[in-house]
């Protein structure tokens, strides 16, 4: 479904049906431009037996509608916006990657309203670049096109095509077990919003830093990484759960930026888990 959240359509789906008796869980996706509401359908939906899950296309992501600002601060607000419309005062907040950022910047901003955060494979701010341009380097998947690689991580990307091509290079370095027929099917099924990404790599990520506000977080805080992740490296969460107070650290040995997808299992067992104990507290 299209619903217009501040002032702008966003692509939407809510599993698990309408039992007001059900938590709301909203989980936001990462790779502004390139992320979709698939990669959170994949990792979240199976909790549909027990929550009300939201999964939607970012402002400027997927079919959602390209109004700007492409900016943290509006990103924030519409997550807020989402809980409002699904009519409840608290809800379980998680994100991966981009969407982690999103989801630590939401629970300092509004740490009132969260039964329980989960993260995938994020970080606090950018200081892990060099270490995650070095992963890259040093990987025998790729041969990294430095034009390529600056043009994408400096938001330089000049076109949607241009956009495509930079992912297509890249993507390989994500997963800890190569497929390349899944990295054709990903970079062929991925919706392309070059500006949104431009915006999100060249001014956003210049100032991040939620670093010195993570010890407000108050509601219970799962971070989940893979051992193997290139450009969030497991140094990166470990400075959020250093961080955040009462925070529970879990690394996945097999997966590289996605353990949702790697090990499913696993993942679903150490959330469900998780999220059983956070909302008997909360």
């Amino acid at each position: 479904m299209f619903v217009n959240i501040n002032g702008n359509q966003l692509h939407i789906e809510v599993l698990g049906g309408d039992d007001p008796a059900k938590p709301v869980l909203i989980a936001h996706h990462g790779a502004p431009g390139l992320g979709s509401l698939a990669e959170p359908k994949a990792a979240f939906g199976p909790l549909a037996d027990r929550f009300r899950v939201v999964v939607f296309d970012a402002r400027g992501s997927g079919a959602s509608g390209d109004t700007p600002p492409f900016t943290h601060e509006q990103w924030v607000a519409d997550v807020d916006a989402l809980r409002a419309w699904m009519g409840v005062e608290r809800f379980v907040m998680a994100g991966g990657s981009y969407g982690g950022f999103i989801s630590m910047e939401y629970a300092v901003r509004f740490r009132e309203r969260l039964l329980a955060l989960v993260l995938r494979d994020t970080s606090a701010d950018s200081t892990h670049d060099e270490l995650a341009e070095a992963n890259a380097r040093s990987s025998d998947r790729v041969e990294i096109d430095d034009e390529r690689y600056r043009r994408v991580m400096e938001g330089r990307v000049v076109d949607n095509d241009d956009l495509r091509d930079c992912w297509r290079h890249l993507l390989p370095l994500y997963d800890h077990e190569l497929d390349l027929a899944r990295v054709a099917e990903r970079v062929a099924n991925t919706p392309y919003h070059y500006a949104t990404h431009n915006y999100a790599f060249a001014v956003n990520r210049l100032t991040y830093d939620v670093k010195p506000q993570l010890s407000t977080v108050t509601c219970p805080t799962l971070v989940t990484v893979g051992r193997h992740d290139w450009i969030t490296p497991v140094s990166a969460s470990e400075t959020i759960a250093e961080l955040v107070p009462g925070a529970q650290l879990v690394v996945f040995e097999r997966s590289g930026h996605s353990p949702p997808l790697e090990e499913p299992e696993r993942f679903q067992q150490v959330v469900r888990t998780f999220l059983d104990d956070a909302l008997a507290v909360a």
